[in-house]
């Protein structure tokens, strides 16, 4: 797959240009105009870099390529000047309208050095809208584009997917508002000077495409070289750390070797299978500890006599079956919350390993895996490896603690008991259930508690409440505090995600 890229000049060019034809469209100032004909210069001044560099790539191809290897450079070539003579007719279209629009413009001013009605907004509509010369344009753009790259994808047949810069595509909608190639370019409000810019940017698209698409014709000849006289003797494996009772892999194969060459390759007395120029040496894992091999391998020269290579000795670890299986927070499983997990298995990709649990549930993949449990007691978390083929094997089995999430205090103004002013009292109308110094989110709900209100010298009053928030006779009751005042909250009961119910401790505060 090729990609043809624009430079980041030429996107900002190119974005300079967008720019400027909203601006266009909106209000005509002479700062606006003069931002066209720069724009212009711009693309013109990198228009002719673009081709100094075209025509060296090409002097270079000649003076080299063509002079050693006439036959197999010339088709490549041929393709080139193709893609040039293609690139070179539109850019002669081109140029006929500019100078049509120059022509009815009253040509060249002098002092501006820009078109003489730069700012007319009649010309370039009536001349390329209403005589369809824009559609025209479209249609050799098109036409073009098409042709340069059936030439690219005939001398490379991958390169199926490629983007050049040279296009005349509709553009997005603006505001709900959808014009075409031809409007949006050369319609009504547009600026002479504008259509002159477009005209020098389709060029400048022009001779981005045909630089990138000559230098990749260009490069398949050296893609075509193979110098048999630099081999070297190559072993990848995918792994050098395997279990017991897996397989070893490597591939074996020469570096630059040629397709339609297949070489001979010899591990421990055995020749292998060769595909591609590549054999496939397999070993059955059955001690543990370091292991090494190496082999030999040969190729036959054009001149008939057989070249030999060694291959640099290869060594793998092999290692009992093990994993490690660690809680993200705590060394416990809490009941009602996610318990974050991580899973690693050494020898095995993450997403190569299975996990499962012996009571509750686990989910996730690669590496990352939530718990969920529901009862006390113990569970134990399996890990096994894929080893490919419809095989497993176990890894690792780890017992982990079930247990309830601790019981929550009590909370009046997001303190625990002791003095309070009774002013600060007064603000307050709900208690809380609050989870101190524990790593998980949980929250509990209050669902009963009972208040009572000691006033200095009076009897205590007392008053239930079935959530956290105080009923109205509570807040009656607090009103009356006063310095002196006890308030106590007992009986308090609140649950928690695990769904159980819990009795919390009381709390007492006195009034200041």
């Amino acid at each position: 797959m090729a990609s043809l890229k624009e430079t980041p000049r030429q996107k900002m060019m190119g974005i300079l240009y967008l720019v400027l034809l909203g601006l266009a469209a909106t209000t005509v100032t002479d700062h606006v105009l003069d931002a066209f004909r720069n724009l212009t210069v711009s693309l013109e001044t990198s228009t002719k870099n673009v081709q100094i560099t075209v025509d060296n790539a090409i002097a270079a191809f000649e003076a080299t390529k063509m002079k050693n290897e006439p036959e197999r450079a010339r088709p490549i070539h041929d393709k080139a000047l193709q893609v040039k003579k293609y690139a070179a007719e539109l850019n002669s279209y081109i140029n006929e309208i500019k100078e049509l629009l120059y022509k009815n413009g009253g040509g060249v001013d002098e002092a501006s050095g820009d078109v003489a009605q730069r700012a007319d907004i009649d010309i370039c509509p009536r001349l390329m809208i209403n005589q369809k010369r824009a559609t025209e344009l479209r249609k050799r753009i098109e036409d073009t584009r098409t042709k340069i790259l059936t030439v690219l994808h005939e001398v490379d047949p991958k390169a199926q997917d490629v983007k050049v810069a040279l296009n005349a595509q509709d553009p997005p909608k603006r505001q709900g508002i959808k014009q075409n190639w031809e409007e949006t370019n050369f319609g009504d409000g547009i600026p002479l000077t504008a259509a002159i810019t477009a005209l020098t940017k389709i060029q400048a698209d022009l001779k981005n495409t045909e630089a990138e698409v000559i230098k990749k014709i260009l490069g398949e000849a050296d893609k075509a070289v193979i110098n048999l006289d630099r081999f070297e003797a190559v072993a990848v494996a995918p792994s050098s750390y395997i279990l017991v009772g897996q397989q070893y892999k490597a591939d074996v194969f020469l570096t630059a070797s040629d397709s339609k060459t297949n070489p001979e390759i010899i591990v421990g007395g055995q020749r292998l299978n060769i595909v591609d120029g590549k054999g496939m040496y397999t070993a059955t894992a059955t001690s543990e500890g370091e292991k090494k091999w190496s082999g030999t391998i040969r190729i036959k020269q054009t001149d008939g006599t057989i070249k030999e290579y060694q291959l640099k000795e290869q060594t793998y670890t092999v290692a009992k079956p093990s994993a490690t299986v660690s809680p993200d927070k705590m060394n416990v499983f809490y009941i009602g919350v996610d318990n974050p997990v991580s899973v690693s298995a050494p020898g095995f990709a993450k997403d190569k390993i299975r996990v499962s649990i012996s009571a509750g549930s686990i989910t996730g993949s690669n590496g990352a895996y939530t718990v969920k449990v529901q009862q006390r007691g113990n569970v134990k978390v399996t890990v096994s490896g894929d080893q490919g083929g419809g095989k497993t094997a176990v890894l690792g089995v780890s017992e982990f603690r079930v247990k309830p999430i601790p019981p929550p205090h009590v909370k009046f103004a997001n303190k625990g008991g002791g003095r309070m002013s009774a002013a600060a009292m007064k603000s307050q109308n709900r208690i809380f259930a609050v989870l101190e110094d524990f790593d998980f989110d949980a929250k509990f709900a209050v669902n009963h508690f009972t208040m009572f209100i000691a006033l200095p010298r009076a009897d205590i009053m007392k008053f239930e409440s079935n959530s956290n928030a105080f009923t109205p006779e509570m807040v009656a009751a607090m009103n009356r505090v006063v310095p002196g005042s006890k308030i106590t909250f007992d009986f308090v009961f609140a649950t928690g995600p695990d769904g159980m119910k819990r009795s919390l401790d009381p709390i007492i505060f006195t009034a200041e």
